[in-house]
């Protein structure tokens, strides 16, 4: 592997979502990561674990828990690791004899990081959850949503790996780098409720200073502002309108054919119903791809609402190779980029233990290797893809 991380050895203990996510970013940018998967194939994946990209690059061993040796195997993995990455409910760890006190004990230098809904302390911290609640409780799901309905759901993007899987990768990495100047390793506990609401700072602002509503859909980046939210189109497409600042406006006014017609100021509250029926109309006279033509490249901040498939396919993250081939499934590249240790793909999923002996024996642990596959404590399983 190659990167500024090329040399960093990662554990992750397999779980689900954005402790998965995290770890794959750090093989992402070369770190050597290592997923220790339960004995039951298939147990953490919803289908072909070949295909599950959160593992892309990464290397698995599986490790029975359950097994009187198996939380040595681990702790013996995780004496040789930088960073060590589990999602799990507060306390599951610890009563495996895997927690930050035992790890920490034989590895002081070890960058231990917790990835959990809740956090590890508080009311909630032992209760299940999913994105969406954490989300809801963050205060970041309400704003979301037409002025008048309910708020909407916006995939588990700003829970799980915004201000989850993301805010535990800085962590990790701030951690390590206090490690590697001090020798003293630490806890990370990145809770998925802390991240979202540190993700809203800039709207708790806002508020502070009386410039937001509470009311959701009635702000200028919440789909109140006709300027700011997506039209349908003649095909029944969208375009997404960002034109915010005066002279993206008239920009906008401009290419749309209505810059002469007799329209509310840009932000007269009381005439954006006014505005907005008139975008509607206008946009709705032609296809998105006509109006993708009459845009693109502007200063009027509009672009093409597209799925999923379609931008893999958008000429502008095509010439930036945003998107690549590996292993004959298309899927996002490397980011963020560095020009003098950039990252890269490192290899497609791999099935769960095919690694094992390899991993093993090259972090130190092959004279266990015998006895620990001939009573169980760890399963292989030849053909790694």
């Amino acid at each position: 592997m190659s990167g500024p991380l090329a040399g960093v050895r990662v554990l992750e203990l397999a779980g689900i979502g954005p402790a998965p996510f995290a770890a794959m970013l750090l093989a992402d940018l070369g770190a050597d990561v290592v997923r220790v998967d339960r004995p039951e194939p298939g147990a953490l994946s919803a289908g072909d674990p070949g295909r599950d990209l959160l593992n892309r690059g990464k290397r698995s061993v599986v490790v029975d828990l359950k097994h009187p040796d198996g939380p040595e195997v681990v702790l013996g993995l995780a004496d040789r690791a930088a960073i060590l990455i589990e999602g799990w409910r507060p306390g599951v760890a610890e009563r495996l004899g895997i927690g930050p006190q035992a790890a920490l004990a034989r590895n002081p230098a070890l960058v231990y990081g917790r990835m959990t809904g809740w956090g590890q302390q508080g009311p909630l911290a032992g209760a299940a959850g999913h994105d969406i609640g954490y989300i809801a409780v963050a205060g970041a799901l309400h704003p979301i949503g037409r002025a008048g309905g309910s708020p909407q759901i916006p995939l588990n993007l700003v829970g799980d790996f915004g201000g989850g899987a993301l805010y535990l990768v800085v962590g990790c990495l701030a951690a390590l780098h206090v490690a590697r100047s001090t020798g003293q390793g630490q806890v990370v506990d990145a809770a998925i409720v802390d991240g979202t609401a540190h993700l809203t700072t800039m709207f708790a602002g806002l508020l502070a200073a009386g410039a937001w509503r509470p009311e959701r859909g009635r702000n200028l980046l919440d789909g109140g502002a006709p300027f700011y939210d997506v039209y349908p189109t003649a095909d029944g497409e969208h375009m997404a309108v960002g034109a915010l600042e005066p002279q993206f406006y008239a920009e906008l006014l401009r290419l749309l054919g209505i810059a002469d017609a007799d329209l509310p100021a840009q932000h007269d509250v009381a005439g954006w119903p006014v505005l907005r029926a008139r975008f509607s109309e206008v946009f709705a006279q032609r296809t998105r791809d006509e109006w993708t033509a009459l845009f693109e490249g502007t200063d009027a901040c509009v672009a093409p609402v597209l799925s999923l498939t379609e931008a893999q396919h958008h000429r502008h993250l095509v010439a930036r190779a945003t998107y690549e081939e590996h292993s004959g499934v298309r899927q996002p590249a490397v980011a963020p980029r560095l020009s003098a240790t950039p990252g890269q793909i490192g290899g497609p999923p791999p099935l769960p233990g095919a690694d094992t002996e390899t991993v093993l024996t090259e972090w130190g642990l092959g004279a266990h290797l015998p006895r620990w596959l001939g009573d169980g404590a760890v399963h292989h399983r030849p053909g790694s893809h």
